[in-house]
């Protein structure tokens, strides 16, 4: 016995393909079209009868270039908002999944053709979806499509979101490292974030660990970029990547053991090192495409710092202008330049040509940090006890 599911051309689904059809068949003549239209037509009812609605979104998608290219941006919305429905047609998330796969990587093909309606869509599309994979799948293509199409504009709120998003998703060290390279990389050609395409760039290569040689490796380039990123920055004074794996490898590398030479120098040593480092390796550094009197400025002022970071907590006003390589008059400069950048907190004391330093940043902050933190507060607690033993006794 037959059973007949009511469907008719007022159908969403339906109304697309008809719609779609006729735009692909246009130039061929109403004796060629029409029987083509209406055997699309059938085809898709088929699909919507027996419910194979991946067979559907690949018959809708075959015209999709001529969608974008031949109508208007409001109907091209209501055509793939009815496609992205979809998928809330399938009853579990592997069909989901295939189907999110379908429409998004059909969505990116064009990337430089109305960018931005096509990001559009992607995360209405990311909305409809509940599977956690299908999601991630869709996320990752819309920061792909924002790149190539130069939209990166449109998705750059989404990244205060990560780290939700990381709970929701779950997703292994490998698509967590081809997500946090691919937001520095959205970030990086906006331009306007260096902090934060610094900061996923560090995400990215905090995942590799000493014991995954082979893929570690994979990452020297990415941390090379990063290095270079750090030393550029001219508001960056402070990192971890000396502590990270995939960093040190570059110290006994044939090709990249200078750069990390030069990142240990900037995070360690003062300004002589520096240009001693810059006259053996000029060439180098230019091809990098660091400039010297940008490297001399950042170096004086993490100098400074280092000064400050003394148990004395004074820096004389000679000692600086010798570290700085500076005249006696631009002294008083630099340090406000160090209290501007939030380096230091300080004082001058002009009678007694010192620098009394309350406290400063401390460039790396490693186990020799911590332990002198310790220590610290353990003298303030001590102190603490005193007082109280004052009052009471």
């Amino acid at each position: 016995m037959t059973t007949v599911v009511p469907t008719s051309e007022e159908d969403p689904a339906l109304a697309v393909v008809r719609f779609t059809a006729e735009l692909a068949w246009a130039d061929a003549g109403p004796e060629v079209a029409e029987p083509q239209v209406t055997r699309l037509c059938m085809e898709a009812q088929d699909c919507m009868v027996t419910g194979r609605w991946l067979d559907l979104a690949s018959l809708i998608l075959t015209s999709a270039d001529l969608v974008f290219s031949k109508v208007s941006d409001k109907d091209l919305e209501c055509i793939f908002t009815v496609i992205c429905n979809l998928v809330s047609k399938l009853g579990n998330p592997d069909e989901e999944l295939e189907v999110a796969k379908l429409i998004s990587t059909k969505i990116t093909q064009q990337p430089s053709e109305k960018p931005a309606m096509r990001l559009k869509i992607l995360f209405n599309l990311y909305n409809l979806l509940e599977g956690p994979d299908s999601r991630f799948f869709v996320y990752m293509q819309a920061l792909n499509l924002a790149l190539n199409g130069k939209v990166t504009d449109h998705i750059i709120s989404s990244f205060k979101k990560i780290d939700s998003f990381l709970k929701e998703w779950n997703i292994g060290v490998k698509d967590q490292r081809n997500l946090f390279l691919s937001i520095s990389n959205v970030l990086k050609e906006n331009k306007s974030s260096g902090k934060e395409s610094f900061k996923f760039l560090t995400k990215y290569l905090a995942t590799f660990s000493g014991e995954d040689s082979y893929a570690m490796s994979e990452a020297k380039e990415e941390a090379v970029r990063t290095v270079i990123e750090f030393v550029k920055a001219p508001d960056m004074f402070q990192c971890d990547l000396l502590d990270m794996p995939a960093v040190g490898q570059l110290e006994k590398d044939a090709k990249y053991a200078l750069v990390y030479q030069l990142l240990k120098i900037f995070l360690t040593q003062r300004l002589d090192a520096y240009l001693e480092f810059q006259a053996a390796n000029s060439t180098l550094l230019k091809s990098y495409g660091l400039v010297h009197e940008d490297c001399i400025t950042k170096m004086r002022l993490m100098s400074l710092v280092d000064l400050g970071s003394d148990e004395s907590g004074q820096i004389p006003y000679a000692l600086i202008k010798d570290t700085l390589r500076i005249n006696d008059d631009e002294v008083e400069l630099w340090v406000v330049k160090a209290i501007t950048a939030k380096l230091m907190d300080c004082k001058m004391d002009q009678m007694n040509q010192v620098v009394i330093v309350s406290c400063c940043t401390e460039r790396i902050f490693g186990q020799q940090q911590w332990q002198s933190l310790r220590s610290k507060l353990a003298t303030w607690r001590v102190k603490d006890f005193d007082k109280i033993d004052a009052l009471f006794f």
